[in-house]
């Protein structure tokens, strides 16, 4: 997972606002995921305590974590379960959606009936699969701030480039010129200041600001 391309994260947390966690029951043993945004771990784990003191009941409170941009800092337990049937599986369920600084705990209430080691590494592997297909999701995208200083009888004709290249923008500035202020991919600044100098016939100043991570919603 390259920094330069972006991530994928999910947005706030399941559940929310008091919202159930997401259910599923196979063999009358119930599995309840919660999945969290995160970007450190210090957040994981007070997250797990309050998960777990909600369900203090439960057997199990297996979970895994993807944190930082490269996906680099992974971690995951089997909370008691045996070795690799609970976090291993939600873990790899995590790195299958390429998600990352994204969080799954499972809190298992036994059933009475022994599912073998297949059926819990399948049950908790699903659950997890259906908390983070229920969860909201954002591509953290790389943009830079291309600032586009313009006379104002150009301005119809630059908010029409704005609106066919779909670009995102952010705050509009009116004074004595009017300043655009656009979120760009750094590798497409170049291709921009082009188009819009040709079409503003060279008369468009530019600014280059910060470039930073903007949230895209996934469709």
């Amino acid at each position: 997972m390259s920094r330069d391309r972006g991530y994928t994260t999910i947005t706030g947390e399941i559940p929310k606002g008091g919202v159930s966690p997401v259910s599923y029951e196979i063999q009358r043993s119930r599995f309840l995921a919660y999945v969290l945004h995160a970007e450190d771990e210090d957040t994981v784990r007070a997250w797990l305590q309050c998960v777990k003191k909600e369900h203090f009941e439960a057997r199990h409170v297996p979970y895994a974590m993807v944190l930082g941009a490269n996906a680099d800092h992974q971690r995951s337990s089997d909370d008691g379960e045996p070795g690799g049937t609970a976090g291993s599986p939600i873990l790899e369920v995590i790195k299958i959606r390429s998600i990352t600084n994204a969080a799954v705990a499972v809190v298992r209430y036994f059933g009475g009936i022994k599912l073998g080691a297949g059926g819990l590494i399948r049950a908790y592997a699903h659950a997890a699969g259906l908390a983070l297909d229920a969860a909201q999701k954002v591509r953290m995208t790389p943009l830079q701030t291309l600032c586009v200083v313009i006379d104002y009888d150009l301005l119809a004709a630059a908010e029409r480039y704005v609106r066919d290249m779909a670009l995102l923008t952010g705050e509009t500035s009116y004074a004595e010129a009017v300043t655009l202020t656009l979120l760009v991919p750094p590798d497409d600044i170049e291709m921009h200041r082009s188009a819009l100098t040709d079409l503003t016939a060279g008369r468009a100043k530019y600014l280059l600001g910060s470039k930073d991570y903007t949230a895209v919603p996934l469709p």
